[in-house]
């Protein structure tokens, strides 16, 4: 075959095309510019060949085979040759086709720069729900192909324990996701900031979590009451008397007089407290760096707490310069010791808040104290309760301090006849 031929393009001519020593082509007699191009090889290529601003180029169809048969590339040089008489030009379409990126990449691109401040703990989750639940579910598919019904048929499916896995990370770690309609809602949460961050960076023009109706996240969320305070009060006061390490019966105390999450608690270091002002000035936490005012009660804690010398915690730990560690196994004793099995560290969170409300100060406020970034994260405490922060934290530390240790015996069983 010569290197450039004229012929009508039809599966005898492409099936009995015999290849040349260098690449050579043939022209279709009907459609101006589409060919076959053929490589020593025996490759069969389609192509267009078209002028575009006085400039020759040559476009690819695509590969003989499915689904380029020769009637199908004649459809596409059809379809390509429509596009420049509207003055598009194919090849740049093309180019930005295969340039798509795909919801793995997107990911990967959030968490690297797309995250913002969130803090580490988070950014580890978010990484968890990704790698667990986005990228099998919807990592292939393009940015800009991802419509509102796959984000709702992802929802579903995480729902329904599609992704869940159980697998062994180590020699003594295992890694177990079930799904369901929390982890579904709250996964699709992260998947309507990670599309925010595509159109801000013009991989898609609109959101497509906007409008998905997710499931009602039902966060275990345990208040103690004010009896249940009492009783933790009791039992926190006999392992002072105990056994009981100190430095653990420190942390919990702080963590319930002050609403602060365990890891800001944990890494609380001497230079972070502010006495003169009453405030926690925490440089790092999960909404970023911010101020946590501290009431009278926790300032008394504070004061009282030994400084071990070399070590900047407040909380040190047996490691040198470290912090203490072993708050949540003091922890699961002192709830047996209380009757409170079912309470989780993160609950004095919750009651700290809950009493705050309860006692009619501002959700806003409340949320201030808390660190809460979006209002809708305090609004969970809206059906307890229908001035300054500072005074807040406060009152609601001293309203905890109080409940806990002086609660009216009247009204408060013992330890004992609870057990009963």
């Amino acid at each position: 075959m010569s290197v450039n031929t004229v012929t009508k393009i039809n599966k005898r001519v492409v099936d009995s095309v015999v290849p040349a020593e260098k690449d050579s082509f043939l022209w279709d007699t009907e459609i101006k510019g589409f060919g076959l191009k053929v490589t020593p090889k025996g490759k069969r290529v389609y192509v267009l060949q078209y002028r575009l601003h006085g400039r020759l180029s040559r476009y690819t169809i695509g590969p003989h085979g499915n689904p380029w048969t020769p009637d199908q590339a004649r459809k596409e040089a059809i379809r390509v040759l429509s596009q420049l008489l509207e003055g598009k030009n194919p090849a740049s379409a093309k180019r930005a086709e295969k340039d798509a990126k795909t919801v793995s990449e997107l990911c990967d691109l959030y968490l690297k720069d797309g995250a913002g401040t969130k803090s580490a703990s988070t950014l580890a989750t978010d990484r968890g729900r990704i790698e667990r639940h986005i990228k099998p579910l919807l990592g292939r598919k393009r940015v800009k192909d991802v419509t509102i019904n796959d984000i709702r048929t992802f929802m579903r499916d995480v729902a329904a324990g599609k992704t869940a896995v159980d697998v062994k990370t180590g020699p003594n770690g295992r890694a177990r996701v079930t799904g369901g309609q929390g982890t579904a809602t709250r996964t699709v949460g992260l998947l309507g900031g990670i599309f925010t961050y595509a159109v801000d960076g013009g991989m898609r023009v609109d959101n497509p979590v906007r409008g998905v109706k997710r499931y009602a996240d039902k966060r275990n969320e345990r208040f103690l009451s004010p009896q249940e305070l009492a009783w933790l009060g009791e039992a926190l006061l006999d392992a002072e008397r105990g056994s009981e390490n100190k430095t653990a019966i420190a942390a919990i105390r702080l963590l319930i007089l002050t609403g602060c999450r365990k890891s800001e608690i944990l890494t609380l270091q001497w230079s972070h407290v502010n006495f003169e002002r009453g405030y926690l000035e925490l440089p790092t936490s999960k909404s970023g760096q911010r101020r946590v005012p501290i009431g009278a009660p926790v300032l008394e804690l504070l004061a009282a707490l030994p400084r071990m010398e070399g070590n900047p915690f407040v909380l040190p730990g047996e490691v040198e310069g470290k912090h203490f560690v072993g708050v949540p196994k003091a922890w699961m004793r002192l709830r047996k010791v209380a009757g409170l099995e079912d309470v989780r560290l993160h609950d004095l969170r919750h009651s700290f808040a809950s009493v705050g409300a309860g006692a009619g100060m501002g959700l806003g406020v409340v949320g201030k104290i808390l660190g809460h970034r979006d209002p809708k994260t305090t609004a969970r405490y809206a059906h307890i309760a229908d001035d300054p922060a500072k005074a807040s934290a406060d009152r609601i530390a001293s309203a905890i301090a109080a409940t806990m240790n002086d609660y009216p015996k009247a009204v408060v069983h013992s330890i004992d006849a609870k057990k009963q």
